[in-house]
């Protein structure tokens, strides 16, 4: 009788020797014995040939074969038990997940999830669907896994970019605010030896040009030109009563005598030279520090990375699908790993190109921080520089005061009593002692700054091309690549074999052709696009300031060729604008009048005729009350 594969065939029992040997066929339908071929006397019908002779009897067609007893064919039965090694082969037993569950639970997760034994796979959406080691649950909790993964790897080398900018940022700001405390702590210090009380009673005016100054650094909206020659006016201000004690100056006197101070040059050269030095390397220090910290600020905001259901299917894929295989130890190929990681990260690798730039810019500041543009060799000396242009000032005061008298008219004399009260309140003696360079406090924040520069520079030529690295720096690691060294025993996303397809390009566009990760290249990241325009931003200022140049800054080193500086000429060139802004005159005041007219005119052109007379009266009689 035929049973199932594994079994063997026999004859129905309480057959006849014939109808074993024939498998049941000797019977006719109704039954009777077959009708032999000699009769029954005849030697060839009581002969009965041995069974190794007797002549092989074809079987009778299948409609007439007997059905009773249910036996196949001798033929299929011969065929079933010979196809019975290959159906084991190719249906083998279900392997043991042992190891797949040790693994499964070392990640955190229960136990009870994963098989004990392979399972059929029908019910997994991105991994094999053969014979698995994964059930559901297992692929959802392997595919945020493999997120958690991606974006653990990214950050981790992102984050030694990001704490390098960081560090350097807080190193360049500490070392840039104490070395304003230290000079404004250095000039008060001199000052007070130097000039004793006449200083004390005018610090507020070298106080205030120490918070303009830090408020610049800080991102305040001060334009340094302007605050400087605020200070240098207000300075001679006060220096002008100081040398001419014997007079009465109004405020409107005073007035006339500062709005020409780069006119009348009475701190010498000092004034011109200071504000370019002093503009151009707080240019260059905060805009180098901004840069810093727009860096620092990128990398914090582009690292955080969140991939897409489509790049969330191609990291489950590589990282975690050989799992459920049973393939634990097998890593991804590597170019594997780097088309993968190249569709994860298109928007981080359009980054690249912008990023590259800002750095060129960067290191250009910073040649220039080295250079003509050191805030260190403006700052550290500024007292000795002002204690120069006061000391010029006082040396020429005789000279100045004289130009002044003939621009802005002959003051008022002061009583003989207050005139002498003045002068011995001022102690104003022209003694002054040299200040000893040896005295002014060491450099600030513990360095100086052509260390932190040299220093900065070596780490921003290592940040170069980060963005465009950072797929084969991830794939380096030999947790999420075998790398190079066996290509052949790898994963390839579907079996331990040799990956075949090429490395698909850097960048958002060059993703239409990656085999792994489907990627809309028609929408970009927004988080992306604006770090690319922080940069572009970012890049234009280090451009101004390695220039001298900032926002509302007026190169002053060409103030020679405009006529609003008023430095293209000398005094006596220039004295009828200087007449006309005289408010205390002693004779001569038709000539007065008429100049006021001119003025008037010229500043009030956009005036009707009316209101223009109106004015020149209102200040002829301003004059009367006087």
């Amino acid at each position: 009788m035929c049973f199932l594969p594994g079994q063997v065939c026999s004859a129905p029992p309480h057959a006849g020797p014939a109808e074993r040997s024939r498998g049941g066929a000797g019977r006719t339908a109704a039954g009777a014995a077959p009708a032999r071929r000699g009769g029954a006397g005849s030697a060839e019908g009581r002969l009965r040939p041995p069974a190794a002779l007797a002549r092989p009897r074809r079987p009778l067609p299948a409609r007439t074969m007997p059905r009773r007893g249910g036996c196949l064919p001798a033929l299929l039965c011969a065929l079933a038990a010979l196809s019975l090694p290959l159906l084991l082969a190719a249906e083998p037993r279900a392997r043991s997940c042992s190891e797949v569950r040790r693994l499964y639970a070392a990640k955190g997760f229960s136990q009870s999830e994963a098989p004990s034994h392979e399972i059929s796979g029908d019910h997994l959406k991105v991994c094999s669907q053969g014979y698995t080691c994964c059930s559901q649950e297992m692929e959802e909790k392997y595919s945020q896994q493999s997120k958690h993964d991606f974006r653990n790897a990214v950050v981790e080398l992102s984050n030694h970019l990001q704490t390098m900018f960081s560090s350097r940022y807080k190193k360049f700001d500490e070392f840039f605010k104490e070395l304003l405390e230290n000079a404004e702590k250095s000039l008060n210090d001199m000052f007070v030896r130097t000039y004793g009380r006449l200083y004390m009673q005018n610090s507020e005016l070298f106080k205030d040009l120490f918070v303009e100054l830090k408020r610049y650094y800080v991102g305040g909206n001060v334009n340094l030109e302007e605050m400087l020659n605020e200070f240098w006016a207000r300075l001679l201000e006060r220096m002008f009563r100081l040398v001419n004690p014997q007079y009465h100056f109004t405020d409107e006197y005073l007035e006339c005598v500062s709005k020409y101070t780069e006119q009348l040059k009475p701190f010498g050269d000092v004034p011109r030279k200071l504000k370019l030095q002093v503009t151009r390397a707080f240019v260059a220090a905060r805009t180098f520090a901004q840069g810093l910290a727009v860096a620092r600020d990128v990398v914090s905001k582009v690292s955080a990375v969140n991939p897409t259901p489509q790049g969330t299917r191609a990291l489950l894929k590589m990282m975690y699908c050989p799992y459920c295989r049973g393939l634990v130890s097998v890593k991804p190929c590597y170019n594997y790993c780097f088309n993968v990681m190249r569709g994860c990260l298109a928007n981080q690798g359009d980054l690249d190109a912008e990023w590259n730039i800002f750095i060129d810019s960067m290191l250009l500041v910073a040649e220039r921080l080295e250079g003509p543009f050191n805030i260190e060799s403006v700052m550290d000396p500024i007292d000795v520089k002002i204690s120069d242009a006061i000391m010029n000032m006082q040396e020429n005061s005789m000279q100045v005061s004289q130009k002044v008298f003939q621009g802005c008219g002959q003051p008022k004399t002061l009583a003989q009593g207050r005139t002498a009260r003045s002068v011995s309140e001022s102690g104003f003696s022209a003694r002054f002692r040299p200040y000893n360079p040896e005295e002014r406090p060491t450099t600030a924040a513990g360095t100086s700054l052509d260390r932190l520069v040299t220093d900065v520079k070596e780490k921003l030529k290592q940040a170069k091309k980060f963005w465009s690295s950072l797929p084969g720096n991830i794939c380096n690691d030999e947790k999420m690549s075998v790398g190079t060294v066996d290509e052949n025993e790898c994963w390839n996303g579907s079996a331990k074999s040799r990956y075949d397809f090429a490395v698909t390009g850097n960048g958002l566009a060059s993703q239409v052709n990656n085999p792994e990760v489907e990627v809309d290249i028609t929408k970009p990241d927004m988080v992306i696009r604006r770090q690319i325009m922080a940069l572009r931003v970012m890049t234009n200022k280090l451009k101004n300031a390695y220039s001298g140049n900032d926002v509302d800054f007026i190169d002053i080193s060409e103030e020679s060729s405009g006529e609003e500086s008023g430095s293209g000429c000398e005094l006596q060139q220039c004295s009828p604008e200087f007449e006309f802004n005289a408010t205390e005159v002693t004779g001569n005041s038709n000539k007065s009048d008429k100049t006021l007219n001119t003025s008037a005119a010229a500043t009030r052109s956009g005036l009707s005729q009316a209101a223009l007379l109106l004015s020149i009266l209102f200040l002829a009689m301003q004059r009367q009350w006087r």
